[in-house]
């Protein structure tokens, strides 16, 4: 389950009668799956939310808007969190919300916003009950979307699909690589500093030194 977001201080969910609340539930009626007895935005809504928005549904952007909704389902988005969301990004329309998205990215330059959003990529890919684990894959195309700039995470998504004793990615993993690709240099020269990696990231350094052995 994805972890529920802290609301800032500063902001306030609208109160209900509101003006804002108003315009907030008209806007999530215009996407809100009419076919679900659920109150929902599903897939065709966020699809046609993202053409609105014009931007691709993989693109980055979207994966922090539903960050900032606290989004529990992948493809979903319930009334409360789409109100939550918009509320602490101050858009209440879709020109607004269009013009605060180019700004999600700044946000988790600082670290702990970083790693909270980490950690709610990996939640966000549990989409079964009692789900602990992802794929190897899905973390292989999660991952660039988190850490776009992250150090070794073309070769680390290359060694997921590539290898064959994990077909799985657990939450410690997935946390570690993270501090892996924070502490650990380019050179793999301070990697032992750490002997409690876990075994996938120390498999990662033994198939980054072959390939660096191969190609020298």
């Amino acid at each position: 389950m994805a972890p529920k977001r802290k609301r800032a201080a500063t902001v306030a969910s609208p109160k209900k009668g509101s003006k804002d609340l108003t315009k907030l539930d008209t806007l999530f009626n215009a996407y809100k799956d009419k076919g679900s007895e659920e109150d929902v935005i599903g897939p065709d809504g966020v699809e046609k939310l993202c053409r609105d928005l014009k931007v691709d549904p993989s693109q980055r952007e979207v994966l922090l808007l539903a960050w900032k909704m606290g989004a529990k389902r992948m493809g979903y988005f319930s009334r409360q969190e789409f109100r939550d969301g918009l509320s602490e990004l101050g858009a209440i329309t879709i020109a607004q919300l269009r013009k605060v998205l180019p700004r999600l990215p700044l946000e988790v330059q600082d670290s702990a916003a970083l790693d909270e959003f980490h950690r709610f990529a990996f939640s966000f890919c549990l989409t079964e009950p009692g789900q602990k684990i992802i794929d190897s894959e899905m973390a292989a195309q999660m991952l660039p979307l988190v850490l776009p700039e992250g150090r070794f995470v073309p070769q680390f998504c290359t060694f997921l699909t590539e290898q064959k004793d994990y077909k799985k990615v657990n939450a410690d993993q997935w946390a570690n690589f993270l501090r892996f690709s924070r502490e650990v240099k380019a050179d793999l020269s301070n990697c032992e500093d750490n002997p409690a990696w876990p075994l996938l990231l120390d498999n990662f350094v033994d198939y980054l030194r072959q390939h660096d052995e191969a190609a020298t």
